[in-house]
Parts: C-alpha cells; sequence; structure tokens
C-alpha cells in the first residue's frame, strides 16, 4: 500500500476506517466522533448503538476459555495479524506511549499483553473493569497526528473488534494445534466477545454467530495490503530484533519459524513471504510433539503463564500497583 493509498483509506469515513471495515452505524455516530476527537477521550463511552450499558458488559460473566501456555509462542504472529490493518498498526508503529513500546521495554510490554488474554478469558467482572480502565489511561494517548499516513484512535470500537476478532482466531487455532478442538464451539466463540467487551467495544458488534465472524474475517483478509514500512516492522517483531542482540540472535530464527507458522496463509502473502520446506516440517514436528506432551500436563501447568499472570492482576489490584 502506498502513502497516498493509505491516506485514501484514512479519510474513507468519520472513523477514519469504515470503509475497510464496512458500513456501520458507528460511522455515524457524532457523539463517538466528539468523544475521539476530543484531548481526554471519556474512557466509560459507548456509542449510541450500543444495546448493552457499561455496568451490564462489565457484569458479562467470565469466558472460562482455556488458555494455554504454549499459545505465547503464537504471540507474535498474532500480534502481526493485529498490526496488519494500517490503522492498528501505524497504530502501535507510532505511539508515543514508551512504556507500552515492544522495543524499548519488551518485558514489560509482553506481560501486559499476555495479562489482558487471561483477563479477558478467565478474569472475573471486577478484574476486568479495573484492567479496562488501566488500559483505557494508556490507550488515550493513541490517536494519529495530522502527518500519520492514516488515521486511527485506539478507541475506535472498530479496531477494537479486528483486535478481538485476532485474539479469538488465536484461541481457536492454538486450540486446534495443542489443545481440544470440541472446546471451539458456538458457546465458546459467544464468549470469546470479552476480548473486545473488556475494552470499548459494544457487545453487538461481535458478529452474531460463528459463521458470521467466518464472512468477517474473510473480508478482511481479502482487503489486507501491507506497506512495506509497517511490513518490516512486522519482521523485526517475528525476528525477536526487540529483544538482547544476544537473545535475538540465538532464538530469532526460532521466532520466525513459528510466526510464520501461526500466520494464516493470507497474512503471509499481503507480505509476502512464505516458509520454507524445512521451516514447515520443523514446525510440525515440534508441534505433534508439544501437543503430545500438553496432553498429558496437569491443567495448572497447561495453562502456565496465563493462570501466574492472572493472579499478578489481582495482586496488583489488592496493592494498588500499576496494571499496565
Amino acid at each position: 500500500m502506498t502513502t497516498q493509498d493509505a491516506a485514501a483509506l484514512g479519510d474513507s469515513g468519520p472513523l477514519g476506517n469504515s470503509a475497510a471495515l464496512g458500513d456501520s452505524p458507528l460511522a455515524h455516530d457524532s457523539a463517538l466522533e466528539a468523544n475521539l476527537a476530543a484531548p481526554a477521550p471519556d474512557t466509560e463511552f459507548l456509542p449510541r448503538a450500543a444495546r448493552m450499558s457499561r455496568a451490564e458488559l462489565d457484569a458479562l460473566p467470565a469466558a472460562n476459555m482455556e488458555m494455554l501456555g504454549i499459545a505465547t509462542l503464537a504471540g507474535p504472529a498474532n500480534v502481526i495479524m493485529q498490526l496488519a490493518l494500517p490503522a492498528v498498526g501505524y497504530g502501535v508503529y507510532e505511539s508515543r506511549v514508551d512504556s507500552g513500546n515492544l522495543f524499548k521495554h519488551p518485558v514489560k510490554r509482553t506481560r501486559t499483553t499476555l495479562a489482558y488474554l487471561a483477563v479477558a478469558a478467565s478474569g472475573d467482572p471486577t478484574v476486568r473493569k479495573a484492567y479496562r480502565r488501566a488500559v483505557g489511561r494508556s490507550h488515550a494517548k493513541v490517536r494519529s497526528t495530522p502527518e500519520s499516513p492514516v488515521k486511527y484512535n485506539a478507541f475506535d470500537p472498530e479496531l477494537q473488534l479486528w483486535v478481538a476478532a485476532c485474539l479469538y482466531k488465536g484461541w481457536e487455532d492454538v486450540q486446534r494445534i495443542f489443545g481440544d478442538p470440541d472446546a471451539i464451539t458456538e458457546q465458546a466463540y459467544q464468549a470469546g466477545a470479552v476480548m473486545g467487551t473488556t475494552l470499548q467495544m459494544p457487545r453487538e458488534m461481535w458478529p452474531a454467530t460463528r459463521a458470521d465472524f467466518d464472512e468477517y474475517w474473510n473480508g478482511m483478509i481479502d482487503r489486507l495490503e501491507i506497506d512495506p514500512v509497517i511490513g518490516e516492522h512486522l519482521m523485526s517483531i517475528a525476528r525477536m530484533e526487540f529483544a538482547h542482540p544476544i537473545v535475538s540472535r540465538l532464538f530469532g530464527w526460532h521466532s520466525e519459524i513459528f510466526t510464520l507458522g501461526f500466520l494464516p496463509e493470507g497474512f503471509r502473502a499481503a507480505m509476502g513471504i512464505e516458509m520454507k520446506p524445512w521451516q514447515q516440517q520443523f514446525f510440525d514436528v515440534h508441534n505433534a510433539i508439544a501437543r503430545s506432551i500438553i496432553q498429558r500436563l496437569p491443567k495448572p501447568l497447561r495453562a502456565f503463564p496465563f493462570n501466574l499472570l492472572l493472579a499478578d492482576v489481582k495482586w496488583r489490584i489488592r496493592t494498588k500497583r500499576p496494571l499496565v
């Protein structure tokens, strides 16, 4: 995608990305536009189209989706999936929130990202509410500038839908490879909405059925275009260039294999990359061995480190320490 194409996408609608994401009633919500443009956006705000109040969203029962710790191997691929949407990619690439910058604070950024997954999947309403407010304070600073090649705002519910969809799709993929494919049910899919409602995404924005999700997902894949700037940034994540140089040299190749392996083909095509036969073989053999081991582990070990991260969030809430 050229800079001119990105700019056109950014100017396509009142929310900057509505043309890419489909016609939505949110594109005509003047109150949402005003909140996105406000110097200090209201983190409790929900679009007029929302049929559930903020209190009702916070009170949704825990999804109780089993989080397998080995999903951390798929983390870079999932980040790339999210950032492949230009408005999300540039939102992260240009972010002025240094404390959340993966390349400046890799350990902290990894902890807070994985903790969000643990909170959304297994946290109770009180924990989800506290984490949402903490994330909201950081997101308030993530918005495009006049110089940005694409328009974005971290409080845009359409962008949050895309991120939530990537997180849920990643959960399904990990279950198919390492866990229990039978756990991928319509009920699990409906519970997956908390990946977005934990932030500012209205519940009804989540595609109504799993079949509707497939239609949304495939439509988004068909529109993927990744410009060279974001493409190189994504590959630097795949190669662990954010880590210490020694760590990156030792394990970057390993991370790249798993990133490519977990990336759906549409994303690889958009980035102009493909797996070499030896990489695919390494990926498949590793996963077969890992699945055999995971199936024999007790549940607490299968869930590590997500169960530990959730306990850490609860401890931080009790002791009034920063969550992100």
